[in-house]
């Protein structure tokens, strides 16, 4: 029985890798950790282990203490953070990973970075400036419109972001959370909008990938940006503009792709797919919704990690149905429907409504 160590153990996109592998057809045993001492009570695994934040510098040691003494055979974090220092300290750990090379997850990990090098490519994205002072505010607003996504570079679940239409609004933004350097202004597209390409690699060769397309955002209005990182709702798409353009955005980055990239393409006013991000050696948070549909890509992605074969999907992009539907929410169970079923309630109301 392979023993896989989890770092964020008791976080969602963790619980969502976790399930996956539960419904695989052979068992594994979980080994979980986390920095949080309430949230590694939810972990859902065998063992688990409380350990000090990624940005502590006993993490590592502590780490490593672990790994010594649980004996896993894989080990994978759904965590930049912890990702990045896994990546750093990968031929120090003495434990198999599966990940992308470090310069890709240093670029990936910096969405200036990852900009600057569609850029270069040719690939067309929101326009970006970082952001070090005052003078680029400015010349944001000048370049760029009127309307401005302000974001921080580094961080997931849209983490700093907020739209903004003045220079005060930006201006105090920034100021408010220490931003200068950390920040970067962009030109403002939908959130709406928004589909991820999640996909596998092994040496350069696509091993598998599939589109989803979130609805909206869980709790999108109670925030002031109205992105919250939660999906509330995604369903399954096939775009072929999508399919091309998403590797493209990867191999600007890395020419030979290796482990996981989760691409985050946002329609712009022309219906063209910009890239915004990639989510770079770990899955979407909401992955199971895959599983649940007939495609498990976790267990996919740890078959490939140790050499061996692996269930084969029917193509290798976008084997799942579209319009399939995966609703989440806080406290109750994900549910796995199609957009037929969801719209067959909005057909029935209207009908009522002829007979009052």
């Amino acid at each position: 029985m392979k023993r896989i160590l989890f770092t964020g153990a008791g976080g969602s996109p963790a619980t969502n890798f976790i399930r996956s592998l539960k419904k695989a057809p052979e068992p594994f045993y979980f080994i979980g950790v986390d920095c949080d001492k309430f949230y590694l009570q939810r972990a859902e695994v065998d063992k688990k282990y409380l350990v000090p934040k990624a940005k502590e510098k006993d993490y590592i040691p502590v780490l490593k203490s672990l790994i010594k003494e649980t004996r896993p055979d894989f080990l994978f974090s759904q965590v930049d953070m912890e990702l990045e220092m896994i990546s750093k300290y990968r031929d120090e750990l003495g434990v198999k990973t599966f990940l992308p090379d470090p310069e890709t997850i240093k670029i990936c990990q910096n969405k200036f970075l990852s900009y600057q090098k569609w850029e270069q490519a040719g690939i067309k994205a929101p326009k970006t400036i970082m952001i070090n002072d005052r003078s680029d505010l400015k010349r944001a607003f000048s370049e760029i419109g009127n309307k401005l996504w302000i974001r921080e570079i580094k961080g997931a679940f849209g983490k700093g972001s907020l739209p903004v239409t003045t220079f005060k609004q930006a201006e105090i933004w920034v100021e408010l959370n220490n931003g200068w350097g950390n920040y970067s202004a962009a030109e403002c597209l939908d959130a709406d909008s928004m589909v991820t390409w999640q996909s596998i690699w092994k040496d350069g060769e696509l091993i598998v990938a599939q589109s989803r397309k979130r609805l909206y955002w869980e709790f999108g209005n109670r925030v002031l940006s109205g992105v919250t990182g939660l999906t509330g709702t995604g369903i399954t798409v096939a775009d072929d503009k999508v399919d091309g353009l998403a590797q493209k955005i990867i191999f600007a980055i890395d020419k030979k792709p290796h482990g996981i990239f989760s691409v985050d393409m946002t329609y712009d006013n022309q219906g063209v797919p910009n890239p915004t991000e990639i989510n770079i050696g770990r899955f979407f948070t909401t992955h199971q919704f895959f599983t649940e549909a007939g495609l498990n890509m976790p267990y996919i992605f740890v078959k490939i990690a140790f050499g061996e074969d692996y269930p084969k999907p029917s193509r290798k992009i976008n084997p799942l149905p579209s319009n399939l539907a995966w609703i989440r929410g806080l406290d109750f169970l994900p549910i796995l429907t199609d957009m037929e079923k969801i719209n067959s309630y909005e057909r029935e109301l209207e009908k009522r409504r002829t007979t009052l």
